[in-house]
C-alpha cells in the first residue's frame, strides 16, 4: 500500500477543522475513520499491479555519448484499469529519463512506454526492476509492486579519434605508392633496381645486373605491407586514473532506483555521473587507450596488416584475433567496452609470457600503459629483453597534462613545491623512456588529446622506414 499526497492533504485539511470543533476528541476520531474508510475503499478499487504483464524491446548497443531508446510494453490482464506511476530503474550511469511515467491501461489492453538512455560509462548496463503503483478513482492510496523484466544495453566506446583517419589513410597512400611519393626501405619485397652510391649496403649488390652494366647495381625493396600488429591494453592499476578533459560533456543523471518514492534501490556501478564527468575528472587512462588502440587498428587494417588484440593485467581478460578487415572495428568495439580497469597491479612476466605463445612470427607489439617508474621496473622491464628481440616493439603511454601545468607554477611557496614534485615525476618519466629506448623499444607519451594520433604517427614511420 501507498499513500499519496492527497491523503496527507485532507489529513492536514480535517486538523484544521478540529481547531473549530466544539468537541476535538470526537471530531478527530471522525475525521480519522472516514479518512480510512476513503482509504480502504480506493485501494479496493485500484486495478492489480500484480497481474500486469511487461515485455521489453529497443537497442542492444549504443555508443557512449549517444542516447538509445528501450521500449516497455505494459499489459493489463486484469478485470479494472490500472492508473497510476510507473518507474523503470536503471544503474545511475545508465542515464534513464523520465524518472517517471503517468500510465493508464484499460483491463485487457497494452500501452508502450519508452525509457531514453543516454550513459555515462562504457560497459554493459542492466535494468534493475520496474516499481508500479497503481491509484485508486480517489487518488489516495494505491497498490504498489515490483517486476523484473531483464534488459542489457551494451555501452560502446565512442572512438573520438576517428577524426584524425583521413589524414593518416592519405599519408598511408602515399607509403603504398598511390602518390608520387614512394617510399623504399628494408624488406622483401622487390621494388626496382639503382646505381650504387657511397653508403649503400653491399648485400644488395645486384651482381648479375652488374654484370650486364658498366656500373655497379644494388636492389631496392619496398617496406613489407602485410605485417601482423598485437595490440596489448594494460588494464592494470595504473590504467585506472583520470586525466586531460572529458571529451564527451557529461550532465549530471537522475537518480534512478535511489529507493525514494517507495522505489527499490538501484545497484551502484561507480561513482556518480555528474563527479565523473566533471572536467576536471577526465577520462581514466584505460578509455584514452582504447581510443588510441582504435585508430590504430582502423589504419593498420586499410594497411593490410592483420590486427589482434589483448587486454591483460594478472591475466586475460579480453582477447580478439583473427577478425577481417570489415568486421575488424566493430568487433573490437564490442570486446572493448565491458573491459574495466582493475586496482591490481599488473603481471609483466605473465603478460610477456602470453604474448609470446600468442605471437610465434615477428611481429609489431603496441604495449598502452603507463610509463610509471615503480610498475615497469619491477614488471616489464626485467623481461622486456625476451619480448624485444623476437618482436618490434612500441609503448605508448598517456601524460597527465596537470603535471605540465604545476611544473610552470610559481609565485608561492606551495606552488614552487608542487613544481618541484612535478619536475621530479617528469624525470623520472624521461628515465624511464631512456631506459625502453636502451632495450630497443619505441616510445610514445602523449597527453590524452593527441595520444591517438602520436600513436598512428609512430606507426606511420616504422612503415616508412621499412621496419614493419
Amino acid at each position: 500500500m501507498a499513500l499519496t499526497g492527497r491523503t496527507a492533504l485532507l489529513a492536514a485539511l480535517g486538523a484544521v477543522a478540529v481547531l473549530f470543533a466544539p468537541r476535538p476528541g470526537f471530531a478527530v476520531a471522525g475525521i480519522a475513520l472516514l479518512l480510512a474508510a476513503l482509504v480502504v475503499v480506493d485501494l479496493l478499487l485500484a486495478g492489480s499491479v500484480r497481474a500486469l504483464r511487461f515485455v521489453r524491446d529497443g537497442e542492444r548497443l549504443v555508443r557512449l555519448g549517444r542516447s538509445a531508446e528501450i521500449g516497455l510494453i505494459v499489459e493489463n490482464p486484469g478485470p479494472r484499469r490500472v492508473r497510476g506511476v510507473l518507474r523503470d530503474a536503471w544503474p545511475p550511469s545508465a542515464g534513464a529519463t523520465p524518472r517517471r511515467v503517468r500510465f493508464a491501461v484499460p483491463s485487457g489492453e497494452r500501452r508502450r512506454l519508452t525509457t531514453t538512455l543516454t550513459p555515462t560509462r562504457r560497459g554493459d548496463r542492466e535494468a534493475v526492476v520496474v516499481t508500479v503503483r497503481s491509484l485508486g478513482p480517489l487518488g489516495l492510496a494505491g497498490r504498489q509492486g515490483t517486476h523484473r523484466v531483464p534488459w542489457s544495453i551494451r555501452v560502446l566506446p565512442p572512438f573520438l579519434s576517428r577524426k584524425h583517419l583521413p589524414g593518416r589513410l592519405a599519408r598511408l597512400r602515399e607509403l603504398d605508392g598511390n602518390h608520387p611519393a614512394l617510399v623504399r626501405g628494408q624488406g622483401t619485397e622487390f621494388d626496382s633496381l639503382r646505381e650504387y652510391v657511397v653508403g649503400d649496403d653491399v648485400r644488395s649488390i645486384d651482381w648479375r645486373a652488374t654484370a650486364r652494366r658498366s656500373d655497379v647495381v644494388v636492389r631496392t625493396w619496398r617496406p613489407e605491407r602485410d605485417r601482423r600488429v598485437l595490440i596489448v591494453l594494460d588494464t592494470g592499476r595504473t590504467s585506472a586514473g583520470r586525466v586531460g578533459a572529458a571529451p564527451i560533456p557529461l550532465a549530471g543523471e537522475p537518480a534512478a532506483g535511489d529507493g525514494r518514492s517507495g522505489g527499490p534501490r538501484a545497484g551502484h556501478d561507480g561513482p556518480p555521473a555528474a563527479a565523473a564527468g566533471r572536467p576536471e575528472a577526465g577520462w581514466p587512462r584505460l578509455d584514452w587507450s582504447m581510443d588510441a588502440a582504435l585508430l590504430l587498428a582502423a589504419l593498420a587494417s586499410r594497411a593490410g596488416d592483420r590486427v589482434d588484440f589483448l587486454a591483460y593485467d594478472r591475466k586475460v581478460r579480453a582477447s580478439l584475433s583473427g577478425a577481417s578487415r570489415t568486421e575488424l572495428l566493430s568487433s573490437l568495439v564490442n570486446v572493448m567496452a565491458p573491459i574495466e580497469a582493475e586496482l591490481v597491479e599488473s603481471d609483466g612476466a605473465g603478460m610477456v609470457s602470453t604474448v609470446l605463445a600468442r605471437a610465434g612470427r615477428r611481429c609489431l607489439v603496441v604495449l598502452l600503459t603507463d610509463l610509471n617508474p615503480a610498475s615497469l621496473e619491477e614488471g616489464l622491464l626485467p623481461v622486456l629483453p625476451q619480448l624485444s628481440s623476437r618482436h618490434l616493439v612500441l609503448v605508448a603511454a598517456v601524460a597527465d597534462p596537470r603535471v605540465a601545468a604545476m611544473a610552470s607554477g610559481r609565485g608561492t611557496a606551495e606552488r614552487v613545491y608542487d613544481a618541484a614534485a612535478a619536475e621530479r615525476l617528469r624525470g623520472e618519466r624521461r628515465r624511464i623512456t631512456a631506459l625502453l629506448r636502451g632495450h630497443g623499444v619505441e616510445v610514445v607519451d602523449a597527453l590524452p588529446e593527441d595520444i591517438a594520433p602520436a600513436l598512428a604517427d609512430a606507426y606511420l614511420a616504422l612503415k616508412a622506414a621499412g621496419r614493419l
